[in-house]
């Protein structure tokens, strides 16, 4: 059994930052890419942000320079710093890890249940 909690979702004004936060608990072996989606109403989900165990990270361009992605690979967590928050940034955010439960096994793509970011402008 395999869980991503997501925290720190919220209301903010426009310009303000948040900090959402992901962990991965149960039955891992090795955690590969971490990442950030977001889905906002009406629309398919997207990358926002991914980060490798190395620390290698790829943005969407409507966030580069707003927003940073880290990890803890100890503590098997994955942080976005979003700061410069704008109205179209409104969405429900997911956590993502590529992991596997055992040597044996394949990596295979995790979700958190999502937390909601809400920016008034």
């Amino acid at each position: 059994q395999v869980q991503l909690v997501e925290s720190g979702g919220g209301l903010v004004q426009a310009g303000g930052s948040l900090t959402l936060s992901c962990a991965a608990s149960g039955s891992i072996f090795s955690i590969n890419d971490m990442g950030w989606y977001r889905q906002a109403p009406g629309k398919q989900r997207e990358l926002v942000a991914a980060i490798t165990r190395g620390g290698s990270t790829n943005y969407a361009d409507s966030v580069k320079g707003r927003f940073t992605i880290s990890r803890d690979n100890a503590k098997n967590a994955v942080y976005l710093q979003m700061n410069s928050l704008k109205p179209e940034d409104t969405a429900v955010y997911y956590c993502n890890a590529a992991l596997r439960q055992s040597p044996s096994t394949y990596y295979r793509d995790y979700w958190g249940q999502g937390t909601q970011v809400t920016v008034n402008s």
